[in-house]
């Protein structure tokens, strides 16, 4: 049996567990997303009322140049209210990978002002783990329109522009989300056309180093001392990946390790990478960080 919950329950902060989401299941004011992405996406089980979070879909803007862009605030909102969302309401995100593309989506939330968000630790796979429901169903909804309101906190996604001025400044930090091997030029790209390596000045932190080996994201102590061995006492954080979603893991973990002046490359290296006049000639650079660079 559900045990009483009060109305819009306040996660405890953006992230929780499997238990505390199971134990609010069936309360009120509680909307659950399957935000999950590729060969996740339609696995054709969720857990019970998710809804869709469609970054593959209508929550990306397909008019910009690269995947995964946020789309605009009207866009966005009319999304969320067309899911049901209330302004008062509290929403958790999961996938299906574990923590991966939930973490875009309570970053494009936060980024529109919407703070009752949290990603379920360990994703699907944790909630499966613990033996809890699931429904043979793919993520639905379709009930009643919601209230939400965006409002949109300018500098939490960023463009090119503003990570070219902080690969320059040496009080930012620009941490890029990808695999070693693809930040150092060594593996290709998955997308065609984008030439390898990374900006320079930026610094490799894949997202898979803040997860523990069952896919849940570390202490925040041990967050903080991954953040740390990279950009010292550097508090204002940018973070890259391929199109986006990664990123977002990185500012999911940088959250939890107490940093507050984050920010998101929206375009990632799906832009910068680009060749030619095509990215506006933006430099690259191969082979591993150096010392330098790692301040």
């Amino acid at each position: 049996m559900t045990p009483d919950v009060p109305n819009s329950p306040e996660p405890p902060g953006p992230l929780v567990g499997a238990d505390w989401l199971a134990a609010r299941l069936a309360g009120p004011g509680l909307v659950v997303f399957d935000a999950s992405v590729g060969a996740h996406r339609g696995a054709g089980r969720r857990i019970p009322g998710a809804r869709p979070f469609d970054l593959d879909g209508e929550l990306s803007d397909h008019g910009a140049p690269a995947p995964h862009a946020m789309p605009t605030a009207a866009r966005f909102a009319e999304a969320m209210r067309a899911l049901g969302v209330d302004d008062t309401d509290t929403v958790v995100v999961y996938d299906g990978a574990g923590v991966y593309s939930s973490a875009r989506a309570w970053w494009m939330l936060r980024a529109m002002g919407f703070d009752r968000a949290a990603v379920l630790d360990g994703g699907l796979p944790a909630w499966t783990a613990a033996g809890l429901p699931l429904q043979d169903a793919p993520p639905a909804y379709e009930g009643p329109r919601g209230s939400f309101t965006a409002r949109p906190r300018p500098g939490l996604i960023v463009g090119a522009e503003a990570v070219a001025a902080a690969l320059a400044d040496p009080a930012a930090a620009v941490l890029d989300a990808r695999t070693r091997e693809r930040f150092s030029g060594a593996a290709p790209e998955p997308r065609p056309g984008l030439r390898g390596g990374h900006m320079p000045g930026a610094l490799n932190l894949p997202f898979g180093d803040l997860q523990r080996e069952d896919g849940r994201m570390r202490p925040a102590g041990e967050l903080r001392e991954a953040f740390a061995a990279l950009a010292g006492e550097r508090e204002r954080l940018y973070f890259s990946c391929g199109s986006g979603v990664t990123a977002c893991v990185l500012a999911l973990g940088a959250d939890l390790a107490g940093y507050r002046r984050t920010a998101v490359y929206d375009g990632s290296w799906s832009e910068w990478g680009l060749p030619g006049p095509a990215s506006g000639e933006r430099p690259v650079a191969v082979g591993p960080a150096s010392a330098e660079t790692a301040g």
